[in-house]
């Protein structure tokens, strides 16, 4: 019923690119999986992004109700699909059923969680200030204040989330809930996934009736259909989840354009925790939290805790030990991609290779083709802040514990690490008092501090921040999760004395679309 046939999605036609083709990886056996796709060709990618422009006025005009309604289409379809994207998913990335299940319907819940943002109105921070012809020395002009969409986006499927960060995943959810159609370009990892889930974006379009060039999704290598969708004039913003090296790549490119545009761009995070003496003491259960958290999905989460850090005490030695016992009894866990397998092998030999760095654990070796082996290194806090090379982010279940000889040590490198995702502390209301001393430094750090936790795991709500500073994304100011992301993709308009039958339902007098206002400084809620 949902047949794969190796095409893309160019508006409201499945195309079989003829530039080459390619094949998806099975990563428990490390075998290709049928059929092959075809690779995009710049003609292709010019007639997506060509029906993208065309369709951005008619479709950021879409009032709020249609449009909200239209990404709740997009969950029902991809919910239509049934276990076949969860069988081909499985197949494509090595991850298990449960796994992949909660994923759709974080996809899913993403897609409906902007459809509430859209009939809410408030992101359109519509704002009115009347005309006072009469004020002194000077007279106001009527001001009326909107957001609309910047224009297409570029959005990357990304390898570690063939759902949730992929085609149809929270930066396609939040561009099109902004007014901007979206042309993905998939990932390679997950190709098959990637057409039945762009078939079922393509399906939801047609019901609702969007204008043709509101959703496309080509196939092709980074190095060129990317980036040269990067630098095609009709795209107008970029979300990207994935390396440095290929962020900091798309950020040049849409740079060096003769109109720069913005590149949202997560990328590198080691995510440190700091492990106060309280919770060391305390918390019998820290260890394995640890254990369980760092090799939660190969240890292929952005917010994997690859940092530990604490102050040298009987209670780290105790903690070292149960942690030691919790990664020994982990098993080899099958990895995305081989090329994410030896990146990750790569990784690993390097850290171990650096002076001063000593195993403490390592879990359990196997015999699976693209099988990550979970492991604890260890370092000294003077040497962790004289070899830079110990923040590299190693993308797998292997983290770095720094053992620091006092707390000015532990703020010393808490004041060292580069922009994160997130920051964790372990603490206790013994704690209290050092936790104050190192959250200014985490709040310059990080888009998200947890206490008494890990990073893994990230909520779709409003309150959630999914970024950082650099490099962990390329603009602190945005996240890609929760309500926020829609900002991202949306620019204000002043209005200054124009003609009520030129306004748009935004600002018009009366309030049509019953949305809160500003009106005069006032909040005014409908």
């Amino acid at each position: 019923m949902h047949q794969i046939n190796g095409e893309m999605i160019i508006g409201r036609k499945a195309v079989q690119g003829k530039e080459g083709t390619v094949k998806a990886v099975d990563p428990s056996r490390n075998e290709q999986i049928e059929p092959a796709f075809g690779l995009a060709s710049n003609a292709e990618l010019e007639q997506a992004c060509k029906l993208a422009g065309e369709a951005f006025d008619k479709y950021r005009e879409t009032t709020p109700e249609v449009r909200a309604k239209f990404l709740e289409t997009i969950a029902d379809r991809i919910m239509d699909l049934g276990p076949a994207l969860i069988e081909r998913a499985m197949q494509e990335s090595g991850l298990p059923q449960a796994r992949l299940e909660g994923e759709r319907g974080r996809t899913c819940n993403q897609l409906r969680l902007f459809a509430k943002v859209v009939r809410d109105g408030r992101y359109l921070s519509a704002t009115l200030d009347s005309a006072l012809p009469t004020r002194a020395p000077a007279p106001r002009p009527d001001l009326r204040l909107r957001k609309i969409g910047l224009g297409p986006v570029a959005v990357f499927g990304a390898s570690n989330f063939p759902l949730a960060f992929s085609v149809a995943g929270g930066d396609t959810a939040s561009a099109l809930a902004a007014g901007c159609p979206v042309v993905v370009k998939a990932h390679s990892a997950h190709l098959g996934t990637s057409e039945l889930v762009g078939k079922a974006v393509q399906q939801a379009a047609i019901e609702s009736d969007m204008p043709e060039g509101v959703f496309s999704m080509l196939i092709g290598s980074g190095q060129t259909i990317g980036q040269n969708l990067v630098a095609h004039p009709a795209i107008k913003a970029v979300g990207f989840t994935g390396s440095r090296a290929g962020g900091i790549a798309l950020m040049k490119t849409a740079a060096a354009r003769n109109e720069p545009i913005p590149v949202y761009a997560e990328m590198s995070s080691i995510n440190p925790v700091f492990l106060l003496e309280g919770a060391l003491a305390s918390n019998d259960k820290l260890p394995q939290q640890f254990a369980d958290s760092a090799t939660l999905g190969a240890g292929q989460f952005c917010t994997n805790p690859g940092l530990l850090i604490a102050i040298e005490s009987p209670a780290l030695d105790k903690f070292v030990e149960g942690a030691t016992a919790a990664l020994q009894a982990k098993g080899a866990a099958t990895m995305l991609t081989p090329g994410i397998h030896s990146a990750y092998n790569k990784g690993v030999a390097q850290l171990a290779g650096v002076e001063g760095v000593s195993l403490i654990a390592q879990g359990k070796t196997g015999d699976l083709p693209c099988g990550a082996v979970a492991g604890l290194y260890a370092a000294t806090g003077a040497t962790f802040l004289a070899k830079p090379e110990l923040e590299s982010e190693i993308f797998g279940p292997t983290s770095l514990l720094i053992r620091c000889k006092d707390e000015a040590e532990l703020l010393a490198v808490a004041e060292h690490v580069e922009g994160q995702l997130t920051a964790a502390v372990h603490a206790t209301a013994a704690d209290i008092g050092a936790a104050k001393k190192l959250l200014p430094t985490l709040e310059r750090k990080a888009g998200r501090i947890l206490f008494n936790g890990f990073g893994t795991g990230v909520e779709v709500s409003h309150a959630m921040v999914h970024g950082g500073p650099f490099p962990s994304t390329s603009d602190s100011r945005s996240t890609s999760v929760g309500a926020g992301a829609i900002d991202r993709f949306l620019r204000p308009v002043s209005y200054q004395d124009v003609p009520a039958e030129l306004l748009p339902a935004a600002l018009a007098d009366g309030n049509p679309l019953a949305i809160p206002r500003v009106v005069d400084g006032e909040l005014v809620l409908k």
